[in-house]
Protein backbone atom coordinates (compact mmCIF):
# COMPACT_ATOMS: atom_id res chain seq x y z
CA UNK A 1 0.00 0.00 0.00
CA UNK A 2 1.16 3.51 -0.99
CA UNK A 3 1.30 6.00 -3.66
CA UNK A 4 3.54 6.07 -6.37
CA UNK A 5 4.62 9.53 -5.45
CA UNK A 6 5.92 8.52 -1.90
CA UNK A 7 7.74 5.42 -3.41
CA UNK A 8 9.48 7.64 -5.73
CA UNK A 9 10.71 9.90 -3.50
CA UNK A 10 11.96 7.52 -1.02
CA UNK A 11 13.56 5.88 -3.82
CA UNK A 12 15.16 9.34 -4.89
CA UNK A 13 15.89 10.14 -1.89
CA UNK A 14 19.04 6.86 -0.92
CA UNK A 15 22.51 7.90 -1.12
CA UNK A 16 23.27 5.44 -3.97
CA UNK A 17 21.14 7.16 -6.72
CA UNK A 18 20.85 10.91 -5.67
CA UNK A 19 22.98 13.24 -7.00
CA UNK A 20 25.82 14.57 -5.08
CA UNK A 21 25.25 17.44 -2.43
CA UNK A 22 26.66 20.65 -3.63
CA UNK A 23 28.78 20.68 -0.71
CA UNK A 24 31.03 17.72 -1.77
CA UNK A 25 31.31 19.87 -5.91
CA UNK A 26 33.34 23.06 -3.38
CA UNK A 27 29.60 25.34 -3.31
CA UNK A 28 29.90 27.95 -0.56
CA UNK A 29 27.09 27.01 1.92
CA UNK A 30 23.80 28.89 2.17
CA UNK A 31 23.39 31.63 5.41
CA UNK A 32 22.85 29.88 8.53
CA UNK A 33 20.08 32.73 8.32
CA UNK A 34 17.54 34.55 6.22
CA UNK A 35 17.96 38.29 5.88
CA UNK A 36 14.70 39.65 7.33
CA UNK A 37 14.74 42.77 4.46
CA UNK A 38 11.55 43.84 5.66
CA UNK A 39 10.34 44.82 9.18
CA UNK A 40 7.79 47.12 10.79
CA UNK A 41 9.45 46.55 13.92
CA UNK A 42 12.23 44.97 15.92
CA UNK A 43 11.42 43.60 19.26
CA UNK A 44 14.54 42.73 21.51
CA UNK A 45 13.85 39.32 23.23
CA UNK A 46 15.15 38.50 26.73
CA UNK A 47 17.90 35.84 26.92
CA UNK A 48 16.87 32.39 28.41
CA UNK A 49 18.93 33.07 32.15
CA UNK A 50 17.10 35.97 32.28
CA UNK A 51 13.17 34.44 31.62
CA UNK A 52 11.28 34.21 34.63
CA UNK A 53 9.45 30.35 34.44
CA UNK A 54 8.10 27.98 36.99
CA UNK A 55 10.15 25.09 37.84
CA UNK A 56 8.73 21.90 36.39
CA UNK A 57 8.92 17.76 36.46
CA UNK A 58 10.06 16.31 32.43
CA UNK A 59 8.35 12.96 32.99
CA UNK A 60 5.30 14.67 35.01
CA UNK A 61 5.52 17.25 31.56
CA UNK A 62 5.91 14.21 29.15
CA UNK A 63 2.76 12.54 30.61
CA UNK A 64 0.41 14.47 31.08
CA UNK A 65 0.98 16.26 27.80
CA UNK A 66 -2.14 16.31 25.69
CA UNK A 67 -3.07 18.32 22.16
CA UNK A 68 -5.29 21.49 23.66
CA UNK A 69 -8.07 23.06 20.69
CA UNK A 70 -9.68 25.55 23.51
CA UNK A 71 -7.81 27.95 25.23
CA UNK A 72 -8.48 30.71 27.96
CA UNK A 73 -8.45 34.12 26.44
CA UNK A 74 -5.93 35.37 28.67
CA UNK A 75 -2.94 37.14 27.41
CA UNK A 76 0.41 35.32 27.30
CA UNK A 77 2.94 37.46 28.12
CA UNK A 78 6.34 37.77 26.00
CA UNK A 79 8.74 36.02 28.23
CA UNK A 80 6.79 33.22 27.84
CA UNK A 81 6.50 33.25 24.19
CA UNK A 82 10.63 34.15 24.47
CA UNK A 83 10.84 30.83 26.73
CA UNK A 84 8.96 28.52 23.73
CA UNK A 85 11.02 30.34 20.71
CA UNK A 86 14.27 29.31 23.16
CA UNK A 87 13.45 26.06 23.17
CA UNK A 88 12.22 25.21 19.69
CA UNK A 89 14.90 27.47 17.82
CA UNK A 90 17.07 29.00 20.73
CA UNK A 91 21.19 29.36 18.76
CA UNK A 92 23.32 28.44 22.35
CA UNK A 93 26.37 29.38 20.15
CA UNK A 94 27.22 29.65 16.48
CA UNK A 95 30.57 27.80 15.57
CA UNK A 96 33.84 28.34 13.63
CA UNK A 97 32.37 25.88 10.81
CA UNK A 98 30.01 27.92 11.03
CA UNK A 99 26.83 25.94 12.52
CA UNK A 100 24.44 27.22 14.90
CA UNK A 101 24.25 24.79 17.69
CA UNK A 102 20.72 25.01 18.85
CA UNK A 103 17.95 23.66 21.68
CA UNK A 104 16.84 21.05 19.26
CA UNK A 105 18.68 18.06 17.27
CA UNK A 106 19.05 19.18 13.28
CA UNK A 107 21.21 16.63 10.77
CA UNK A 108 24.54 18.05 10.21
CA UNK A 109 23.25 20.85 12.42
CA UNK A 110 21.50 22.47 9.44
CA UNK A 111 19.03 23.88 10.63
CA UNK A 112 16.77 24.56 7.66
CA UNK A 113 13.85 26.20 8.98
CA UNK A 114 12.94 29.57 9.85
CA UNK A 115 10.30 30.63 12.44
CA UNK A 116 6.89 32.83 12.30
CA UNK A 117 4.63 33.98 14.41
CA UNK A 118 1.12 35.08 14.22
CA UNK A 119 0.20 37.02 17.17
CA UNK A 120 -3.41 38.34 18.62
CA UNK A 121 -2.81 38.56 21.78
CA UNK A 122 0.41 38.59 23.82
CA UNK A 123 1.15 41.52 25.74
CA UNK A 124 4.02 43.09 25.14
CA UNK A 125 3.73 42.65 21.40
CA UNK A 126 1.19 44.34 19.05
CA UNK A 127 -1.24 42.04 16.34
CA UNK A 128 0.43 40.96 13.75
CA UNK A 129 2.66 38.23 11.91
CA UNK A 130 6.60 38.48 13.22
CA UNK A 131 9.51 36.26 12.05
CA UNK A 132 12.00 35.14 14.70
CA UNK A 133 15.57 36.35 14.07
CA UNK A 134 17.10 33.01 16.04
CA UNK A 135 21.18 34.17 15.83
CA UNK A 136 20.17 37.64 17.32
CA UNK A 137 17.09 36.77 19.56
CA UNK A 138 15.16 39.21 18.52
CA UNK A 139 11.15 39.49 16.67
CA UNK A 140 11.02 41.33 13.21
CA UNK A 141 7.18 42.29 13.02
CA UNK A 142 6.79 41.68 9.31
CA UNK A 143 2.81 42.59 8.65
CA UNK A 144 0.73 44.10 11.80
CA UNK A 145 -2.74 43.45 11.75
CA UNK A 146 -5.50 42.32 14.41
CA UNK A 147 -7.42 39.99 11.82
CA UNK A 148 -4.64 37.43 10.66
CA UNK A 149 -5.84 34.80 12.79
CA UNK A 150 -9.03 34.67 10.60
CA UNK A 151 -6.94 34.56 7.07
CA UNK A 152 -4.89 31.87 8.39
CA UNK A 153 -7.32 29.83 9.37
CA UNK A 154 -8.90 30.08 5.95
CA UNK A 155 -5.68 28.60 4.73
CA UNK A 156 -5.78 25.43 7.55
CA UNK A 157 -9.46 24.70 6.45
CA UNK A 158 -11.18 26.65 9.27
CA UNK A 159 -9.48 25.23 11.95
CA UNK A 160 -10.88 26.85 14.93
CA UNK A 161 -8.40 27.13 17.56
CA UNK A 162 -6.10 28.59 14.69
CA UNK A 163 -8.42 31.12 14.55
CA UNK A 164 -9.05 31.79 18.50
CA UNK A 165 -5.14 31.03 19.82
CA UNK A 166 -3.24 33.99 21.03
CA UNK A 167 0.04 32.76 19.43
CA UNK A 168 0.17 30.32 16.68
CA UNK A 169 3.77 29.39 15.47
CA UNK A 170 4.75 28.22 12.40
CA UNK A 171 7.38 26.78 10.32
CA UNK A 172 9.40 27.38 7.30
CA UNK A 173 11.46 24.91 5.65
CA UNK A 174 14.64 26.73 3.76
CA UNK A 175 15.52 23.96 1.30
CA UNK A 176 19.07 25.42 0.19
CA UNK A 177 20.56 24.72 3.95
CA UNK A 178 19.64 20.96 3.96
CA UNK A 179 20.56 20.23 0.16
CA UNK A 180 23.75 22.10 0.33
CA UNK A 181 24.89 18.47 2.40
CA UNK A 182 22.82 15.94 2.04
CA UNK A 183 21.15 16.61 -1.41
CA UNK A 184 17.58 14.74 -2.23
CA UNK A 185 18.10 13.34 1.43
CA UNK A 186 17.89 16.65 2.91
CA UNK A 187 14.22 16.66 2.08
CA UNK A 188 13.71 13.42 5.10
CA UNK A 189 15.59 15.71 7.22
CA UNK A 190 13.37 18.71 7.13
CA UNK A 191 10.45 16.67 8.34
CA UNK A 192 12.62 14.81 11.38
CA UNK A 193 13.49 18.25 12.24
CA UNK A 194 10.24 19.91 12.22
CA UNK A 195 9.05 17.04 14.30
CA UNK A 196 11.69 17.79 16.81
CA UNK A 197 11.02 21.17 17.14
CA UNK A 198 7.15 20.99 17.39
CA UNK A 199 7.82 18.20 20.26
CA UNK A 200 10.16 20.62 22.04
CA UNK A 201 6.82 23.41 21.95
CA UNK A 202 4.57 20.95 23.29
CA UNK A 203 6.75 19.87 26.52
CA UNK A 204 8.08 23.69 26.94
CA UNK A 205 4.20 25.09 26.73
CA UNK A 206 3.04 22.15 28.89
CA UNK A 207 5.93 23.41 31.49
CA UNK A 208 4.25 26.79 31.78
CA UNK A 209 0.72 26.25 32.20
CA UNK A 210 -0.02 26.40 28.31
CA UNK A 211 -1.32 23.65 25.50
CA UNK A 212 -0.75 22.99 21.95
CA UNK A 213 -2.59 21.72 18.88
CA UNK A 214 -0.21 20.48 15.87
CA UNK A 215 -1.22 21.62 12.51
CA UNK A 216 -0.34 19.70 9.30
CA UNK A 217 -3.71 20.30 7.41
CA UNK A 218 -3.35 23.91 5.54
CA UNK A 219 -3.88 24.25 1.95
CA UNK A 220 -0.54 24.66 0.90
CA UNK A 221 -0.88 27.38 -2.10
CA UNK A 222 -2.64 29.81 0.38
CA UNK A 223 -0.66 28.85 3.60
CA UNK A 224 2.51 29.99 1.26
CA UNK A 225 0.75 33.30 -0.26
CA UNK A 226 0.10 34.22 3.74
CA UNK A 227 3.67 33.97 4.58
CA UNK A 228 5.28 35.08 1.27
CA UNK A 229 7.03 31.74 0.50
CA UNK A 230 7.48 30.40 -3.19
CA UNK A 231 6.28 27.06 -2.16
CA UNK A 232 9.28 25.34 -3.54
CA UNK A 233 12.64 26.24 -2.28
CA UNK A 234 11.10 28.04 0.98
CA UNK A 235 7.70 26.54 1.96
CA UNK A 236 5.68 26.46 5.08
CA UNK A 237 6.03 23.16 6.51
CA UNK A 238 4.05 22.63 9.79
CA UNK A 239 2.65 24.80 12.68
CA UNK A 240 0.85 24.97 16.03
CA UNK A 241 -1.59 27.33 17.88
CA UNK A 242 -0.89 27.68 21.67
CA UNK A 243 -2.74 28.83 24.63
CA UNK A 244 -3.37 29.02 28.06
CA UNK A 245 -5.36 26.06 29.44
Amino acid sequence: MGTKAGKDFIFASQHEVMDPPPESQGLPQPPLETPCEIAEAIYDLPKYPDMEHPVADLWETMQIRKTLRKYQPTPLTIDEVSLMLWFTQGVKSVTDRPVTMRTVPSGGARHPLETYLVVSNVSGLEPGLYRFMAIENKLALIRPGNKLNEEISAACQNQHQVRDCPVSFWWAAITERGVWRYSTRAYRYLMLDAGHVCQNLCLAAEGIGCGVCEIGAFTDRHINQFFNLDGEDHFMIYGATVGKR
